[in-house]
């Protein structure tokens, strides 16, 4: 049965709109939602804008997240939006097409025509895993296809696992999966031969190296079957393991100047940020995978969490600096002790 979710929009919430948040977050995930309740539960007036497209929806179950392990994605979406309008917070339903500023802080165009304004702007739209371009691989991803050991090794323990060489990742991801099996077959593919040292601890493991190119992966009765090679052969496997470049969701922040850069480590193109998710451009923030692209789903709304105190007092640093220039406008003496 399909819940359809109906919203209410108060009267509260279209003034609101007009007027103005302290904080717009553009990305409904794991990162944008924490943030949104903890700004909520701060008595901070925000808005959540988000395109329903979420990075992980095609796997079945969250894993490693303490208390919420093998949830689905949809079902921590649901919970997490549930939890946001309990603290007053917006939903809106839409996408971020661009934004810029204004005397107030930001103005933030929708598709659907309209805009709304904040004081500061959080972007949680996370990053798009650029996968190798064979038959079956965007097809099974977030299935039998995977790249995180952590987050779904344990759903393949003792299975026969393949790992598609893609860079020069491939030898410490083989390594990587062999603690939960120990049928790990290395496909050499595209990326480059193991070196002589490499080699030698595939083989003290017991991971076989497969030289040639790979042509696509086979499938039947709807699940992987097999690793499939340009000469014909195939290789019977239960799961394959890819190394995907990341890549930033960020043609909002394009807008705003701020533009992502490649990651230190070479796996794809990040915004950078402070420890506290500031970006270089006076009050726009990240948070959540846009910027950490290795981030699990825990650690992106951990994420949110220490963002969105920062936000926090960035703007207690705001109104208490415009209250002293009041109180010093009125004239009013400051008592002393």
């Amino acid at each position: 049965m399909v819940v359809v979710e109906v919203v209410t929009v108060t009267q509260e919430q279209i003034d609101r709109q007009r007027d103005g948040y302290d904080v717009v977050v553009i990305g409904g995930g794991a990162a944008g939602l924490s943030a949104a309740m903890v700004l909520g539960r701060a008595r901070r007036s925000v808005v959540v804008i988000d395109a329903g497209a979420p990075r992980n929806a095609p796997a079945e179950g969250v894993h490693g997240f303490l208390s919420r392990d093998g949830i689905s994605p949809a079902e921590l979406v649901a919970k997490g939006r549930e939890e946001v309008r309990h603290y007053g917070g917006v939903l809106l339903d839409d996408e971020a097409r661009g934004a810029r500023r204004i005397d107030t802080g930001f103005e933030v165009d929708l598709a659907n025509g309209t805009s709304v304004t904040g004081r500061r702007l959080l972007v949680t739209t996370g990053l798009v895993d650029e996968l190798p371009d064979l038959p079956g691989v965007r097809e099974r991803w977030g299935r039998e296809v995977l790249h995180c050991p952590y987050c779904h090794g344990w759903e393949v323990r003792d299975q026969a696992i393949g790992v598609l060489g893609t860079s020069a990742f491939a030898v410490h991801q083989a390594l990587l999966f062999r603690q939960w099996s120990a049928d790990v077959v290395l496909f050499v593919h595209t990326g480059p031969a193991p070196t002589a040292d490499a080699a030698e601890r595939l083989a003290a493991l017991g991971i076989t190296v497969v030289e040639g190119t790979v042509a696509g992966l086979e499938v039947t009765d709807d699940r992987l079957s097999g690793v499939r090679l340009l000469d014909g052969a195939v290789v019977a496997r239960d799961a394959v393991t890819v190394t995907p470049r990341f890549e930033a969701r960020s043609q909002v922040l394009a807008s705003l100047g701020v533009h992502p850069v490649e990651h230190p480590l070479g796996v794809g193109q990040h915004i950078v940020a402070d420890p506290a998710g500031l970006t270089g451009s006076p009050g726009v923030w990240v948070a959540g995978n846009v910027t950490d692209l290795m981030a699990q789903v825990v650690m992106v709304a951990a994420s949110g969490v220490t963002v969105a105190a920062a936000i926090n007092a960035d703007l207690i640093a705001e109104d208490t600096q415009r209250a002293v220039d009041i109180h010093r406008e009125s004239g009013s003496p400051t008592r002393e002790r």
